[in-house]
């Protein structure tokens, strides 16, 4: 059996062992505070991560690395699910390297392996933990993106909802500031949902609008272009006197579409056209 072989199997055969001696030299390391869930978990991880360099030194670049690709990113996805700070993560790093690097090191001094053989087997290490590194944020950012999307999706639903008052007639009310994402929700989900409810009229309220720009106003308009396409007529309520003056003086024109200063106004109106 080659040396480098017997490194291997030996990092097969006891990576649990030597993934908690690792673990335990990296806690001393560190200044910050341990949970015990926290270093149970890097136990475990550890051992996984030197099970696959074991492995890795038995096998082919391109049969580790599939594993090793799947089990950071689940690591990297149950670091976003438990609440981990990614930046905790990687101020460790450094100082992980260079001790599985040591520990590493000094096996194959244990062994008798020659220099070159050694270089190969730190070579081999450094790649597998390049990889489970880079994996390992790719999919943190990945699965963060995803909660972060769905929540704020969560919130376009909140601050624009159609709430249904009469037969025909519904209310649109936009509440606090509205970006692109929230403009765009808007855009994208108002119209289906028109068509769904069979909306003779939809009321945009805008009494709940802190700020109002021209970004704003142009998905608006466009609401209103479809709706008007679709049958559905939209009428604008809320536009208090702050926000007319500040429409007014960034060029925004509403004249187009009829507006009223409360949905109760906007509602008798509609009530006297449909007699």
């Amino acid at each position: 059996m080659s040396s480098v072989r017997q490194i291997a199997t030996y990092l097969v055969e006891h990576h649990k062992e030597i993934s908690n001696s690792i673990v335990d030299a990296v806690i001393n390391g560190i200044s910050a505070p341990t949970s015990p869930d926290e270093i149970e978990r890097a136990r475990e991880n550890f051992s996984k991560l030197l099970n696959l360099t074991g492995t890795s030194l038995l096998a082919s670049s391109e049969e580790i690395e599939k594993d090793l690709v799947e089990w950071s990113q689940k690591v990297g996805e149950h670091s976003v699910h438990s609440g981990e700070k990614i930046g905790k993560t990687l101020e460790v790093i450094p100082l992980v390297r260079s001790t599985f690097i040591q520990r590493i090191g000094q096996l194959c001094i244990e062994h008798g392996l020659p220099t070159t053989e050694t270089l190969q087997v730190i070579e081999k290490l450094n790649y597998t933990l390049d990889i489970a590194v880079n994996e390992t944020m790719k999919a943190f950012d990945y699965f963060k993106d995803k909660i972060i999307s769905a929540a704020y999706e969560e919130v376009s639903e909140l601050s624009a909802p159609i709430v249904p008052i009469l037969q025909g007639i519904a209310v649109l009310p936009l509440i606090g500031s509205i970006d692109s994402h929230k403009a765009n929700h808007i855009l994208h989900n108002v119209i289906p949902k028109v068509a769904e409810l069979k909306l003779n009229c939809l009321i945009i309220d805008f009494s709940g609008i802190h700020i109002i720009d021209t970004m704003v106003t142009d998905h608006i308009f466009k609401i209103h272009r479809i709706l008007r396409l679709l049958g559905t007529k939209a009428v604008l309520t809320g536009i208090r006197p702050s926000l007319a003056q500040t429409a007014v003086g960034i060029g925004i024109d509403f004249s187009s579409i009829k507006t009223y200063a409360t949905v109760q106004q906007a509602l008798e109106s509609t009530h006297k056209q449909t007699k």
